[in-house]
């Protein structure tokens, strides 16, 4: 084979192989990057989950301390105190942070947070109030708390309406073809 007789054909079909190639790597490069921007997002969603529902998660628990205060030991009062007080102290410095950090991340999870955090010191707390003017339980029968004596329910309302701003947060970040209809 003669080289000269293929020169003429060497250089079109070397630009189609070269330009082919640059395309393909284009081609990979921005599906590449699409896929890290999803994966990024993606992570960042699951990391915001996580953290709204842990802030639920210390107020929950919070929430709960009416009924472990009446619930308490009562042949071992002054312990009992310095545990559920130490206990609390943990929770409340956790609802602290929560309370800045859904600000920070959010100002309508942060108001719809703080607003839960108020309703619940004030009926949640005025229960814990209530529970340690009351004897310790001391038997099976007592550790039935009847809504007379702890009534949480007033705390519904504002607990929908966190995990609505919560949702709402959320949805913002989650690309418009995978919302929730």
């Amino acid at each position: 084979m003669n080289i000269e007789a293929i020169t003429p054909f060497l250089g079109p079909v070397l630009a189609v192989i070269l330009t082919s190639g640059v395309v393909a790597a284009f081609v990979t490069f921005i599906q590449n990057r699409w896929l890290e921007n999803h994966r990024s997002q993606e992570a960042e969603r699951t990391r915001l989950r996580q953290s709204f529902a842990e802030a639920f998660a210390s107020y929950a628990a919070y929430k709960e301390f009416p009924y472990a205060i009446r619930r308490r030991r009562y042949d071992q009062e002054s312990e009992e105190r310095a545990r559920l007080s130490a206990e609390l102290n943990a929770i409340q410095s956790k609802l602290s942070y929560y309370r800045a950090w859904t600000q920070f991340e959010s100002p309508a999870v942060g108001k719809a947070y703080a607003d839960l955090l108020s309703e619940m010191r004030k009926i949640a707390g005025g229960a814990m109030h209530n529970a340690w003017e009351q004897p310790p339980s001391q038997n099976d029968q007592e550790m039935n708390i009847p809504s007379e004596k702890v009534d949480l329910r007033p705390l519904s309302t504002h607990e929908d309406n966190y995990i609505v701003a919560v949702t709402a947060r959320l949805d913002e970040l989650t690309p418009r073809r995978l919302r929730r209809k």
